[in-house]
């Protein structure tokens, strides 16, 4: 999730647990703990693949946060020796503020390695986009409240707070219950036809929880469509796009792909780029991807031979055709053949102005058009 929820949960869950003895102090805490797990984006791991495979790894494990906690703790009580809570109480506060965060996280799409390190399987429910305000916005809510009544009435201020950690939480339960019932419908749209025994992908469109994006991988490309929660049709309107994954036969034993292949959990296309294709300089964040402020630099360097072509892996679970946040060119096709090479990732694109309107207009009308 964005670090304004992250920020926000973890301050709400401080004042669950602490409010009403240490006040601020237990908000300003559980704020900052629930931020901690992601300044992993901070450590690099030598490529961009791997920065991307390994964020939401082992600072996101429920079995390392739990260690961590006792340390975190002692040093926040020692911190804070006259608020009047003891090491008991702070350590509740630290363990439930960190292991909010990746339990919240697994719900979105990217994959949370939650199980680590008796397991390494990303956990991504995929409910939740990764911004959502119905998550966020009752937690602040209930914050405010609080800090409203803290003072003159801090019995009704902790309800409120505990209220809107309870509505984000039931927000959440909602989403999975919504996934559900839009898979079913497209295994019914496609029974019988060749694609049902197909993997298929269900996620939430962007900021909400009513309009949802499908993708069923095919052999040689992928079907992607929406389905709201509002719909009558009962056939699911899905358009194909090519992929070529047999670029890739000679590098089934290449870690990068192998890698991408397992983090994207097999929902991933492949093509070849022309050889003018901009890559990012290192491995740039969501966020300044977004902004557009991410410095590029040619895919195939200037010196290899003019046929050469770059490949390219998008993971196809963040983002829609042909705007998606994950791509990177893991090969390249050249005189000698395919051939691995350092992978670099490609800046996504901004999809246009008109995208969002687009979305809200969809949710209502089964025949919007872009």
């Amino acid at each position: 999730m964005d670090s304004l929820t992250h920020i926000v949960l973890g301050a709400a869950v401080g004042t669950a647990v602490l409010g009403r003895k240490a006040g601020l102090r237990a908000a300003l805490v559980g704020a900052v703990c629930n931020t901690l797990p992601d300044l992993d984006v901070l450590i690099p791991h030598g490529s961009p693949v791997r920065d991307f495979t390994l964020h939401r790894a082992e600072t996101h494990a429920l079995f390392w946060l739990t260690l961590a906690a006792p340390a975190i703790a002692w040093l926040v009580a020692r911190v804070n020796r006259g608020v009047g809570a003891s090491y008991r109480e702070w350590l509740l506060l630290v363990w439930l503020a960190l292991i909010t965060h990746p339990l919240l996280d697994a719900f979105t799409v990217y994959g949370t390695q939650l199980w680590l390190p008796f397991s390494d399987y990303p956990v991504g429910v995929g409910s939740v986009f990764i911004i959502d305000p119905l998550v966020t916005v009752p937690i602040i809510v209930g914050l405010l409240a609080w800090l409203r009544w803290r003072q003159h009435a801090p019995g009704r201020g902790l309800r409120w707070n505990g209220a809107g950690l309870v509505a984000s939480t039931l927000y959440l339960g909602w989403t999975v219950a919504a996934q559900s019932h839009v898979e079913g419908e497209v295994r019914r749209s496609i029974a019988a036809t060749p694609l049902e025994s197909r993997r298929v992908l269900v996620t939430p469109a962007p900021l909400n929880s009513l309009l949802w994006r499908v993708v069923i991988m095919d052999g040689d490309g992928y079907h992607e469509g929406f389905r709201s929660l509002l719909d009558q049709r009962a056939r699911i309107p899905l358009v194909r796009h090519v992929s070529d994954p047999r670029l890739l036969d000679p590098l089934r034993d290449d870690w990068t792909v192998r890698r991408l292949a397992w983090f994207s959990k097999g929902f991933y296309s492949v093509r070849m780029a022309n050889r003018d294709l901009r890559v990012a300089a290192g491995a740039p964040g969501t966020v300044s991807q977004l902004l557009g402020a991410v410095a590029t630099a040619q895919a195939t360097p200037v010196g290899n031979d003019a046929a050469t072509q770059p490949i390219v892996m998008t993971d196809l679970r963040m983002g829609q055709t042909p705007w998606f946040v994950f791509s990177f060119v893991v090969a390249e096709h050249g005189a000698k053949g395919i051939s691995a090479v350092p992978n670099l990732q490609i800046p996504s694109e901004r999809p246009p102005v008109t995208a969002l309107p687009w979305l809200w207009n969809r949710i209502w009308d089964e025949n919007a058009r872009y």
